[in-house]
């Protein structure tokens, strides 16, 4: 039961955290896509995995850079 609880509490934080990070601009997506772009050709990364590898590169970018996360790239 307390496991539970801490789980639940922990995610309620994490929710609320999330709201309160700024969203990145336009640009810092830009040259973050770019440079996870770059990443990718370096490790031979499969076209057809490409588009995710991107996402949750950028992702471990902003969220190391406390940013709020994207859920897709455009």
């Amino acid at each position: 039961m307390k496991k539970t609880l801490l789980v639940l509490s922990l995610l309620l934080t994490t929710t609320v955290l999330a709201d309160e990070l700024p969203k990145p601009d336009l640009e810092l997506i830009a040259e973050l896509k770019e440079f996870c772009t770059e990443l990718a050709e370096d490790n031979g990364i499969a076209q057809s995995e490409l588009k995710a590898y991107i996402l949750e590169c950028v992702n471990e970018e902003l969220e190391s850079e406390y940013y709020q996360l994207l859920t897709e790239l455009k």
